[in-house]
């Protein structure tokens, strides 16, 4: 049920125009918010804005290009008058055996996933800063804490994103700014759909998660908009696992599917 929870407030996401980005756009809306979409994806962002009209700005903007970043801050001041909670959504990955990766496929998904979140962060608790508070949640992975076979750079960049965001919330405490961190397991957006839309790998995975099924970008949502809300207020430095008890489990071998 919809409420009021984040009226008068002003959200900057990234990753916006799908998946768990676009959750969380969506549900910060319908409970009052108003909120800067960021997200390379301009059609995706469109859509949105189409569909929330003035209370949603897109900002396409590349995470990983500081000055892109900066803009996309500045917009939400620009357009709302402030900026009181962040959500660093945006993600992705290429993938290689170690000593196969090319080093441009290292940098990029480092790039993306864990530089990004800095690059955010930085900008978005400048202007938190000056008006004194707010509340960042940065998405990171559970294969932050996995080791995830030919994915060695997504997993560490999410397990710096996770250490990152204690260091921020540190940091930044005194400033009356949160900062906690999520870790979703599986979850139904364009990144899983390969592993979700190939039966025999996502066999695999379901019987590795006690509750049997991925998450929805929305039950990943929900978790991220209470650690931004009042009932949070007094936590900072967290970090949440979403994913249907996965972690008691460890990491499929989908090599085995090519044998």
């Amino acid at each position: 049920m919809a409420n009021n929870r984040f009226a008068a407030k002003t959200a900057l996401v990234t990753g916006a125009a799908s998946g768990i980005g676009a959750a969380i756009a969506t549900r910060l809306i319908a409970e009052g918010a108003r909120v800067v979409g960021v997200d390379i994806n301009e059609t995706g962002l469109k859509a949105l804005a189409e569909r929330f009209g003035d209370r949603f700005v897109a900002a396409t903007s590349n995470v990983t290009i500081e000055s892109e970043v900066a803009a996309a801050v500045s917009t939400a001041v620009d357009q709302f008058g402030g900026l009181d909670l962040a959500f660093n959504v945006a993600g992705g990955s290429l993938i290689g055996a170690v000593t196969e990766m090319a080093e441009q496929d290292w940098d990029f998904t480092i790039d993306l996933v864990q530089k990004s979140v800095f690059l955010c962060t930085k900008h978005e608790a400048r202007r938190m800063r000056e008006a004194g508070g707010g509340a960042i949640v940065n998405v990171s992975s559970l294969d932050a804490r996995i080791p995830v076979p030919g994915a060695s750079p997504y997993a560490t960049g999410k397990a710096g994103v996770e250490m990152f965001s204690k260091n921020a919330a540190l940091e930044l405490a005194p400033y009356g700014i949160r900062v906690n961190c999520v870790l979703p397991g599986l979850v139904d957006t364009p990144m899983g759909a390969p592993i979700i839309g190939y039966q025999p790998a996502l066999d695999m995975f379901l019987d590795r998660i006690p509750l049997r099924a991925p998450a929805t970008p929305d039950q990943i949502a929900g978790p991220c908009l209470f650690l931004a809300g009042d009932d949070a207020s007094y936590i900072t430095g967290t970090s949440l696992i979403i994913d249907g008890g996965w972690q008691l489990t460890g990491f499929p071998n989908l090599a085995a599917l090519a044998e």
